[in-house]
């Protein structure tokens, strides 16, 4: 097998393992392998240890310089807030509603996850909603945008 193709598996594959764990670095080190294979495959590196270097440094300079803008991108996110892991920055973002609600109860699509969800006015599918509280895996939405202070009332 010619290092040519040894270099391009090598970064086909960090960018699919990129994709399943969402660490946003494999897929700098997939970059830095995929731009050895190329520069192999032109003549413009031959040395294992300029291969290397090569690999290095791209992976380096890739990671450093354009990994928080792919951060968001890889985690997901609204365009009115980034894509925070903890519940409580949840509020205030917006979702949109999956299924119609019955009886106050049914589900939304938040960042890209599903969850439970209630609402106090009746609500149809593909309705916007924003988080106004949460209770553990729950939210609590409205089909209005809620006042700031109202959130920081709820939640405290």
């Amino acid at each position: 097998m010619s290092m040519i193709l040894v270099w391009m598996v090598i970064g086909i594959g960090l960018i699919i393992f990129e994709l399943l764990i969402t660490s946003v670095v494999a897929v700098f080190f997939g970059i830095g392998a995929i731009v050895t294979a190329i520069l192999l495959q032109f003549g413009l590196i031959e040395s294992s240890a300029s291969q290397f270097m090569v690999f290095a440094i791209v992976s380096v300079a890739s990671l450093l310089l354009a990994r928080d803008k792919l951060a968001n991108w890889f985690r997901g996110g609204t365009k009115d807030k980034g894509g925070d892991s903890n519940f409580q920055s949840e509020i205030g973002e917006r979702g949109t509603a999956i299924q119609d609600f019955a009886n106050g109860a049914g589900r939304i699509r938040l960042n890209g996850v599903e969850w439970s969800a209630f609402c106090d006015e009746p609500l149809s599918e593909g309705e916007t909603v924003w988080v106004v509280s949460n209770n553990g895996i729950q939210l609590t939405v409205s089909p209005k945008k809620p006042e700031k202070q109202a959130l920081k009332e709820q939640s405290n």
